[in-house]
């Protein structure tokens, strides 16, 4: 009587019988596949330089094109851009206590999954190194240039400072190199404007810093606001598909921005709104 038994399971199922079986034919060896390269990191989308050489202006997304029939066909997409100021000179005043941060804004905004684009300046990444790296480090923000000094790129802008001309593109320079030494991460290479103040004059000589300078289509009218409210009320009659509005991230100078945040973001979402960055707007 001749004995069968099973000597095991080899290289993925091959059976080989022990006795008066005829042995299975080893199974070929499949070469191992060839691991698989990682995709290089996504580069920001930006705008091509204007006339000249200018540099270009991006203020929101352009209506889309049209579908079948000819009418637009715009996505219900908004981006919210929050500007961390802090000028050359508030040191002191910072040191005194005054606070030009708002974590709390950026936590609520974490507990809310609304992505952002945080437009700081040079100044505020020195004084807030951790927060700004932190805030680098997450994939729901992206950091953009607002200068290094908050001081204005034309005359007779809200009264602050007047960069040179002939400094401009080094002064956004410096505030790109203050985030290098903060370890922020997720920069894109988007400019705004202190004030929003711009002329020919300073699109001209910004060029060599090779940025799309970023405005805004809705005014939050957050800065030095007391009213959450009428705050909130201001965006919402201002939105529109494709909108990107201006706010603040920082406490002292805007204290109602979290409070008006909380009411615009569930508003905005119940009307059918989706939020993006700024780099997702321009994308479009």
């Amino acid at each position: 009587m001749t004995t069968l038994t099973v000597a095991g399971v080899l290289l993925g199922g091959a059976l080989a019988g022990c006795g008066g079986g005829t042995p299975a034919p080893a199974p070929v060896a499949t070469p191992p596949a060839a691991a698989a390269s990682p995709a290089p990191p996504k580069k920001p989308p930006t705008m091509a330089p204007g006339p000249e050489g200018r540099t270009p202006v991006f203020e929101r997304r352009p209506a889309t094109a049209a579908v079948a029939g000819g009418s637009p066909s715009d996505e219900k997409v908004v981006a919210l851009s929050f500007d961390a100021d802090m000028t050359a000179d508030q040191g002191p005043r910072a040191r005194a206590g005054e606070r030009f941060d708002n974590p709390e804004l950026i936590a609520l905004l974490r507990r809310l999954k609304v992505p952002a684009t945080v437009f700081m300046t040079g100044r505020w990444a020195e004084e807030y190194p951790a927060q700004a790296k932190d805030i680098g480090a997450d994939g729901l923000f992206e950091v953009a240039n607002h200068s290094y000094s908050h001081h204005a790129f034309t005359a007779d802008c809200y009264g602050l400072p007047v960069v040179a001309k002939e400094t401009m593109a080094a002064d956004v320079e410096r505030a790109f190199a203050a985030f290098r030494e903060a370890g922020v991460r997720n920069v894109v290479p988007y400019f705004r404007f202190p004030g929003g103040c711009y002329d020919d004059a300073a699109l001209r000589a910004l060029a060599p810093a090779n940025v799309t300078a970023v405005q805004w289509d809705v005014v939050s009218g957050d800065a030095f606001a007391t009213d959450a409210g009428a705050v909130a009320r201001q965006v919402l009659d201002g939105v529109r598909p494709g909108s990107l509005v201006v706010l603040h991230c920082t406490r002292s100078a805007a204290p109602v921005t979290g409070e008006a945040v909380g009411r615009i973001v569930p508003e905005l979402r119940k009307r059918g709104y989706r939020f993006v960055k700024v780099s997702e707007l321009m994308e479009g």
